[in-house]
């Protein structure tokens, strides 16, 4: 029997019914029927194919719970940045007057992005109008981006950015990255200049995967060793590795 007046038997039991709150919402989400521009700076091509049609992943590889409350905490950090960001006097639109986000779609639909926001106008030392997006963050990527900043820490963060800017002509100025430290509350700051060679990559991905995919190919994976730990975090390691390339 559980001992219920035990701290870690009542904190399992708690977090055991909000994951189970969690699934349930997670799997009421409507399923995207596009590839979506914020993982096209991803690794794996052939992952992004997995992605883009929704096959199912491997037994066992149901999403944590832990990571779908940390995907929740990066929406509720975002959501005080903007507002952080409005008190500090700039003029941040985040939606449209329709409530709908900014974003894009081309490839007739196929691939869509979404932007969190843009800066209209603002204090001096910024240039306006830019794009903005906002990352909270654990200590490791936290630490490596204050390192490295975003191009060499975060690359798909940086692909990000840069098609956004292209497809939302947000490319005569800087984008405006914020990160937030999910522990201590710092924040980062990067002004981030328009990499056109870099969107164009990513732009000529986005056809690759959607052609490939229309033909019934798949392409070729990032890694030769599915014990890579890239290979070993993805959904669908068993079945890249069990199919035919």
């Amino acid at each position: 029997m559980i001992d219920f007046n035990s701290s870690s038997a009542i904190s399992d039991r708690l977090t055991a019914l909000i994951d189970i709150g969690l699934y349930k919402a997670h799997a009421r989400e409507t399923k995207r029927q596009y590839l979506g521009a914020s993982r096209l700076g991803a690794t794996c091509e052939r992952q992004l194919e997995y992605e883009y049609v929704g096959a199912a992943i491997d037994a066992g590889a149901q999403i944590e719970g832990r990571i779908l409350r940390i995907f929740a905490r990066g929406h509720i950090m975002e959501d005080c940045m903007a507002k952080w960001l409005h008190d500090a006097g700039f003029d941040l639109r985040t939606h449209q007057r329709n409530g709908e986000q900014f974003g894009f779609l081309t490839l007739d639909g196929r691939v869509q992005g979404h932007i969190d926001g843009k800066f209209v106008d603002g204090p001096e030392g910024f240039a306006y109008p830019a794009l903005w997006e906002c990352k909270a963050l654990g200590a490791k990527s936290w630490n490596a981006l204050l390192k490295q900043g975003l191009a060499i820490s975060k690359p798909i963060y940086a692909a990000q950015v840069a098609i956004y800017q292209a497809y939302l002509e947000l490319h005569e100025n800087p984008a405006i990255f914020t990160a937030l430290n999910a522990d201590t509350m710092e924040i980062y700051t990067e002004l981030v200049p328009f990499n056109a060679a870099l969107a164009q990559r990513i732009s000529d991905r986005a056809v690759r995967v959607i052609s490939a995919t229309a033909a019934g190919e798949l392409l070729p994976r990032a890694f030769v060793d599915p014990s890579h730990f890239e290979c070993k975090m993805c959904a669908w390691q068993n079945r890249c590795w069990t199919e035919r390339p």
